[in-house]
């Protein structure tokens, strides 16, 4: 054997360390390449969303009030704002008012958004700006939008009394009305109701119907997008059986579509109960009794009377209850959402 001929089983091993060891700094780069991406993102994460909430846990801790040193906010109270905050009648009448508005636009908002991406589906002549125009409102400032419904709900001069009063109905106070809209309905049929058989505030019910004309075009585009998804061949199926429409959309489309109502059950809910502007603008900063929900108490007891400890635990018992909520509807959907092959 000459020598050339004993190094050439040496050679290979050689090379294939050589192709595995630039194949994993290969890797290293591609990997420090998408962190490096990822960066900006994670800073701003870090930045504006992690670090306020636990600084925002951290000052629920202390009876924090106007302050100069940030990490010296006051006198340390543990759970004493929690504690509070459990006990006072305004919050659970706010937390009461949050319940009632979610309730309305969550479902009112998903209903809406199935039923118009059903239309907005159809092949008809001009559905690109039948689209666009349904997703105008969510584009729109909600400050410039909530000037304009307080014009027309006001309730001397608004085009919502002047339809009533030329109907014959009694005018209303709409967003500034602080009794319920069931006590308002038994009052002219002479029928008392009063407690919770007054239901909400038709404050409450004012802003809850213009919060959902506003995120009802988002809504509608998230359900249409979830409608393209379902595949042709099923209806063409289920038709040549002799299926009607309502059976094609009770067997085929609502099934299919319920990941998409799922991630549309979840924003609504966050987002009802994270409202805050048409609250604040529709009532002119002055909060109806009834109408007052708990983003609005949070803000009063910050910006207004600076209880910004008590404030920030507002604020963590809300994140708190938007995350049980969440969790709760993953786990009571999750056996229910069907997925297309």
């Amino acid at each position: 054997m000459t020598v050339g001929q004993a190094a050439e089983p040496l050679e290979v091993p050689l090379r294939s360390h050589a192709m595995g060891s630039a194949r994993r700094a290969a890797l290293r780069w591609e990997a420090a390449q998408g962190y490096a991406f990822l960066l900006p993102a994670l800073v701003l994460l870090l930045l504006f969303h992690l670090l306020p909430l636990f600084y925002a846990l951290y000052l629920s801790l202390f009876n924090a009030r106007v302050f100069r040193d940030m990490w010296q906010p006051g006198p340390f109270v543990g759970s004493g704002n929690y504690t509070r905050l459990l006990g006072t009648p305004e919050f659970t009448q706010s937390l009461t008012n949050t319940v009632w508005f979610a309730g309305i636009t969550v479902p009112l908002g998903l209903f809406l958004a199935v039923l118009f991406a059903q239309l907005l589906n159809a092949r008809i002549w001009g559905r690109t700006a039948y689209r666009a125009t349904y997703f105008l409102p969510y584009i729109t400032s909600t400050v410039a939008a909530a000037v304009v419904w307080r014009w027309i709900f006001q309730p001397r001069v608004g085009v919502a009394n002047s339809v009533l009063e030329s109907l014959g109905l009694p005018a209303q106070r709409w967003a500034d009305e602080p009794r319920g809209v069931f006590q308002l309905f038994g009052q002219m049929v002479g029928v008392p109701l009063d407690g919770w058989l007054a239901g909400p505030s038709l404050a409450l019910v004012t802003i809850a119907l213009v919060s959902v004309w506003y995120s009802v075009g988002f809504n509608t585009v998230i359900a249409l997008a979830g409608l393209t998804t379902i595949p042709a061949d099923l209806y063409e199926a289920a038709r040549i059986d002799g299926a009607s429409r309502w059976r094609l959309f009770r067997s085929i489309t609502l099934p299919l579509l319920t990941p998409t109502l799922l991630f549309l059950l979840i924003v609504e809910t966050i987002r009802s109960f994270q409202a805050f502007d048409f609250f604040y603008q529709m009532m002119a900063g002055v909060p109806v009794p009834g109408a007052k929900v708990v983003t609005i108490y949070l803000y009063e007891q910050g910006f207004k009377s600076f209880n910004l400890g008590y404030a920030a635990a507002i604020g963590m018992l809300l994140f708190a209850i938007i995350f049980v909520l969440t969790l709760v509807q993953f786990r009571a959907t999750r056996s229910r959402v069907v997925y297309a092959d």
